[in-house]
């Protein structure tokens, strides 16, 4: 209850009222004037009267004291016994909390930053922003329930923003131990066939079971080597690149019992594989109109190194020229197709038929060339129908098609099979989605048995035109007409021959995407794309391991024909495995050094600083038992000075809220009245006498 003053009259004019009566009062007195002193007290009465005192009592409730609750939900708190820890604390926290009306608690689920590439645990952003709107007074304290790897902890010389404590609930169990598995090191490009290096580490968090850790090493999906590494030192590992594009390297590392989560047991580093100086042997018959197609293809790539041969004379020609007088190169065989043929990464026969100058064995050589991994391509023309065709030779093993030794000779569009449609070397060519086709006839193609392999392309009356096949560990292509030179002419608008020419040669030299089927997926920057290459039917879902251990179903969408796609951005972040059928990949999403997957292991270490400082409390939130073990809740009132090592402490607020004021007058309704009347009737009273 307080006193206060509402005044009939402005405060000046009560001064000047009191001022006068007081000159009056005084000289009366002075003069010794009878009744002075009664007529004083009456002025007096009047000027409180018109001063009108009051007496104002507040109405007020009190605040409740705010206490946030911030419940770790990051990826490494995951793990099956984690969660199910935090959600039997956070049970027993809500009960002990809600004994006390006067403690507003406010619970809030923290996801781990997932907004962010380089996901950490950042609890005390989240209780600043919890708390915005709160004054410091109000807040009680602040309970964190977490495994303890926050990555946002505030130094020693940083502001909490409130006078309370911190305490800590930590899930896991003391004495935890982890294994995991980081590339230290590694190229990001690396020629093919040449060797490079990765440094990788095993480390070991918590109590040590010591000894070596087996580490499995994976190419492409491929199991190549088995490694010995010692935990805690750099382990160095070679390898070749075994093709352009892409190459996923995989480590993994055993696990062991006990261990916290095999989440982190594999580690992925990509190296995409460049081909330097592809060395290209091109071969040519008998001159003719379309010779130099391939020869200016190739020789427009600078990468490429080109050995191009024309067999101008063959040994049967006997014309008496003498050979001194000769301009010719000797074509240079066995060189090229005993001593350096594996030192090619394509060969080519452009119109090329046995006349005498390959021995026939070498055309055994050539075969085993493919068997062995090699790329050889057969660009026929009618000397392929005839009886010199090197079908007719030890090559035969490998070609996908035989010629039956008849050409059509009519004009036809070439057009994409069915499968052509699907198949990455044809897919999409610039003018093939019409009918007929956007672009120049041809002429003539070698008719050919049913062929082996996949016809992309088709000629006259829906004949093999492109065939495309594997022989061994090697691929053949053959493309059965010799005049696909007529689109490079412009020929009734040419034709998409550079496309087609350079994807034939790529999808022999085993370029990754270009292959019929084929399963990837990148990250950009959350969000996981998935691709699925086929020329078979629709391949159904894909099945997406997360780096937690659950499996979620992805459906892939048709985008081309042979062609499916998912997208989806990924709340989790780490190493993702993607499965369709036989097909497997693997992807990292997010920054390979996340703080989450730096340590995994609970701790109270982190904590424990902030928590001294604050007089809060670290504590496990269960006992040896594995039993849920919440420290009981201690409301005081004042300023925590101290720290309890068994309870936690909250600061009960004494903020209140002013609901409203009552004004009693001292000097309104009859109380007032009487005061005056009897003022007055003294003075009159005097008066009189």
């Amino acid at each position: 209850m307080t006193f206060d003053f509402s005044p009939f009259l402005p405060w000046s004019v009560l001064a000047a009222l009191a001022v006068v009566s007081a000159v009056i009062a005084a000289l009366a007195i002075w003069r010794g004037i009878r009744g002075a002193w009664i007529r004083t007290l009456a002025a007096l009465a009047m000027l409180t009267a018109l001063a009108n005192p009051v007496l104002l009592q507040e109405d007020r409730d009190q605040l409740s004291t705010i206490v946030p609750v911030l419940v770790d939900r990051s990826q490494s708190q995951q793990t099956p016994d984690r969660v199910k820890m935090t959600d039997d604390a956070l049970a027993a926290l809500k009960g002990q909390l809600a004994r006390f009306p006067q403690i507003e608690p406010r619970f809030v689920d923290v996801e781990g930053d997932v907004n962010s590439d380089v996901p950490s645990t950042r609890l005390f952003d989240a209780l600043s922003a919890n708390i915005a709107d709160v004054p410091p007074a109000r807040i009680g304290a602040a309970i964190m329930l977490t495994d303890g790897e926050v990555h946002d902890v505030p130094g020693a010389n940083q502001a909490l923003g409130f006078d309370a404590p911190i305490h800590g609930l930590v899930t896991g169990k003391a004495n935890e131990f982890d294994r995991r598995i980081e590339v230290i090191k590694g190229p990001r490009f690396g020629i093919v066939n040449e060797e490079q290096q990765v440094v990788l580490r095993v480390f070991d968090d918590g109590p040590s079971p010591g000894g070596m850790a087996d580490v499995t090493v994976k190419l492409n999906g491929d199991e190549i080597a088995t490694l010995q590494a010692t935990p805690g030192q750099d382990t160095p590992f070679s390898f070749k690149v075994p093709g352009g594009g892409s190459n996923v390297l995989e480590f993994s590392v055993a696990a062991l019992p006990g261990e916290v989560t095999t989440a982190n047991n594999r580690a992925v580093h990509v190296i995409d594989g460049i081909r330097q100086n592809l060395r290209v042997l091109l071969v040519s018959g008998e001159p003719h109109a379309g010779e130099r197609a391939w020869r200016n293809l190739l020789k427009s790539d600078a990468s490429v190194d080109l050995v191009h041969f024309t067999i101008l004379r063959p040994p049967e020609k006997q014309d008496g020229t003498p050979i001194n007088e000769l301009s010719l190169i000797a074509f240079p065989t066995r060189e090229l197709f005993v001593d350096k043929i594996k030192d090619f990464d394509l060969i080519i026969f452009d119109r090329y038929q046995h006349r005498g100058v390959l021995p026939l064995l070498y055309y055994d050589y050539i075969a085993q060339y493919v068997d062995n991994g090699g790329a050889l391509l057969i660009a026929a023309g009618p000397e392929h129908a005839g009886p010199d065709s090197i079908a007719l030779t030890p090559l035969s093993s490998v070609l996908p098609a035989t010629p039956t030794g008849e050409m059509i000779e009519k004009a036809f569009y070439p057009r994409l099979s069915e499968e052509g449609r699907k198949h990455p070397v044809t897919r999409g060519l610039d003018g093939s989605g019409e009918d007929p086709p956007h672009w120049g006839r041809w002429f003539r193609s070698v008719d050919v048995d049913r062929p082996q392999g996949e016809t992309i392309m088709l000629g006259a009356d829906n004949h093999p035109l492109l065939v495309l096949n594997r022989a061994g560990q090697g691929r053949v292509a053959m493309l059965l007409s010799d005049q696909g030179w007529l689109w490079a002419r412009g020929f009734e608008g040419g034709g998409p021959n550079v496309s087609l020419y350079r994807r034939i040669a790529h999808w022999l030299m085993k370029e990754p995407a270009l292959e019929e089927e084929a399963l990837t997926a990148r990250a950009s920057g959350r969000t996981l794309e998935v691709t699925r290459q086929t020329i078979g039917d629709n391949p159904g879902n894909a099945t997406v391991r997360y780096p937690s251990g659950k499996t979620e179903t992805l459906p892939l969408t048709q985008s081309e024909p042979g062609l499916y796609k998912a997208e989806k951005r990924m709340d989790e972040i780490g190493l993702f495995e993607i499965r369709n059928g036989r097909l497997s990949t693997l992807v990292h999403i997010g920054a390979v050094d996340a703080p989450e997957f730096k340590a995994m292991i609970s701790t109270t270490d982190l904590l424990q600083p902030v928590a001294d400082r604050s007089k809060g409390l670290v504590a496990r939130a269960s006992n040896e038992n594995g039993a849920i073990s919440v420290p009981p809740i201690l409301p005081v009132r004042g300023q925590v000075r101290v720290s309890d090592n068994d309870r936690m402490m909250i600061r009960m607020t004494n903020e209140t809220v002013l609901k409203g004021i009552n004004t009693l007058p001292l000097f309104a309704g009859f109380a007032g009245v009487g005061i005056l009347l009897l003022a007055f009737g003294a003075m009159w009273w005097r008066e009189g006498r």
